[in-house]
């Protein structure tokens, strides 16, 4: 299929243009995105303003003003004229349980979402859902645990500081060092104190063989849809110890680390893998083999085709369905 795809999110844009598909990936003024097109042999830039010449079987739609950008580049309305879909990253907001979805009550657009959670969660008021979970390329890293530190990954830990839990680091802190890596992931260090240090954003390779040599991973995050460093980490083969919140208590299976809502019981789980590698070791490995039956990325893109095959499928029984005829002058009633 030819698929009209923005890049929007970086990590999950690496897994879903490895499939086999013809991506068309929008760009202004021939400005590449963030990755290389050279790990993506499917994808082609264009030219936003050419996307009206090009031919689209379906579009994945990732935010709501794509919508009306659709309609203006191309002169098609995704749903009505083109089949579309649209990606939803997140986790409902601002309540957990009543946030209706902006693309709630309507059957023109399917709306997938990344986890069972997010589906379950957001009201969508009859929109037809479907869940295409995370699938993530198989990281070069094995866990080595040799250093007894605990790593952790977020972006923006100062300005996300709830979301995340960076707040929660420092009582991680009093077991081990905690190195923190991703986009300014300096606000985590101002005002801790000690204990907690600045591991820098790396890039992804250099990234993963870092923190394979911590002995844990901690996963501190409140609310988000299912971190993509989370199942690097489990890939990667870390024991891993988490915030139970959102999709949590289905991604980790019972024996590759510690999910609770008690921090107590969080840094008690911390403190028994940093002392015993071992243990570590063996909750990393349960860890890894369940991310990569469950989290790896020939199933996600086989998800993928199955739901791009049953978009279009369904726009087209929808958009040529005969209409009932009318009666024509002269026929008698």
């Amino acid at each position: 299929m030819r698929v009209l795809f923005w890049h929007v999110h970086g990590g999950y844009a690496n897994s879903f243009l490895r499939g086999g598909h013809d991506y068309l990936v929008p760009v202004e003024n021939g400005h590449e995105p963030g990755a290389a097109l050279r790990d993506w042999p499917g994808a082609r830039l264009v030219d936003a303003a050419a996307l009206h010449d090009e031919q689209i079987d379906v579009v994945v739609l990732q935010r709501l003003e794509e919508i009306d950008l659709v309609r203006t580049l191309t002169g098609r309305r995704p749903g009505i004229d083109v089949p579309a879909v649209f990606l939803e990253h997140n986790a409902p907001r601002p309540r957990p349980e009543s946030s209706p979805h902006p693309l709630g009550g309507q059957r023109d657009i399917p709306i997938v979402h990344v986890t069972h959670f997010n589906e379950m969660f957001w009201d969508c008021d009859g929109a037809r859902t479907t869940v295409v979970e995370h699938g993530i390329p198989q990281p070069e890293a094995t866990y080595l645990g040799d250093l007894e530190r605990i790593g952790v990954v977020i972006n923006e830990p100062g300005r996300r500081r709830r979301v995340t839990g960076s707040d929660m680091l420092a009582a991680f802190a009093e077991e081990a060092p905690v190195d923190v890596f991703g986009i300014d992931a300096g606000d985590a260090v101002s005002g801790v104190g000690c204990g907690i240090h600045d591991a820098g954003n790396l890039d992804q390779h250099t990234l993963h063989e870092r923190l394979a040599r911590h002995r844990v991973y901690v996963h501190p995050y409140r609310w988000t849809s299912l971190g993509l460093s989370l199942l690097e980490a489990m890939m990667i083969g870390m024991p891993i110890v988490a915030v139970a919140a959102t999709e949590m208590i289905r991604a980790l299976p019972p024996g590759a680390g510690i999910v609770s809502t008690e921090l107590a019981e969080l840094t008690r789980g911390a403190r028994a893998y940093l002392a015993d590698p071992d243990l570590a070791a063996a909750a990393g490995a349960k860890a890894r083999a369940h991310a990569l039956e469950h989290y790896g990325l020939e199933r996600f893109l086989d998800r993928w085709d199955e739901t791009l095959v049953d978009a279009v499928d369904s726009f087209t029984s929808r958009t040529r369905a005969p209409r009932a005829q009318e009666p024509t002058e002269g026929v008698r009633r």
